[in-house]
């Protein structure tokens, strides 16, 4: 302490600073995934759900880590009465992408790069959100940055969840609701 008393309060001043720089960068680069459609924690319009033209809703996606070299999205329902259900699986994503357009085509391909794998309901890319009548339910849109590509067993959620393991290096999660 006697040693930054004597350096005079300017350069003490820069020197804390230096030591939070790091913190504050990490924190004004943390991955984010949002949607234009709905707020965090708010419902889900109709049109992105099978009530409507169940197509997927836009989503932005900022802060990806320098070390990505591939992104992976997951979108499920953990309020399901059979347990966490899968609505959407996407991953080898290019890891510059910033947006994911509404109405992504069903298929394996993603028009940017990256792949489509099989939700739930048993199809290729995007199954909106159809819980059963009563309370609404949570959907979690799960973005995760990965060291590498993957290369999962089969293009199911919990395949993918797999390969994932020891190749993230960054997550991000916003959640919408829908009921009936």
């Amino acid at each position: 302490m006697a040693h930054i008393r004597h350096l005079g309060m300017t350069t003490a001043g820069l020197l804390i600073a230096a030591l939070l720089a790091p913190a504050y960068a990490r924190a004004q680069s943390k991955m984010e995934i949002r949607s234009g459609a709905f707020s965090p924690g708010a419902a889900i319009p109709q049109r992105y759900t099978c009530a409507g033209e169940n197509v997927s809703p836009p989503l932005a996606i900022s802060g990806i880590p320098d070390q990505a070299r591939a992104l992976a999205l997951i979108v499920d329902d953990p309020d399901a009465p059979s347990g966490t259900f899968v609505h959407w699986v996407v991953y080898n994503l290019p890891p510059h992408t910033s947006r994911l357009e509404a109405g992504v085509k069903p298929g394996a391909a993603m028009p940017q790069g990256g792949e489509q794998g099989r939700n739930d309901f048993g199809q290729l890319g995007y199954g909106g959100p159809c819980p059963p009548p009563g309370a609404p339910h949570h959907y979690r849109f799960r973005l995760f940055a990965l060291n590498s590509e993957i290369r999962p067993s089969s293009a199911g959620g919990t395949e993918v969840e797999q390969a994932m393991q020891g190749h993230v290096v960054a997550s991000a999660e916003t959640t919408g609701t829908f009921g009936r």
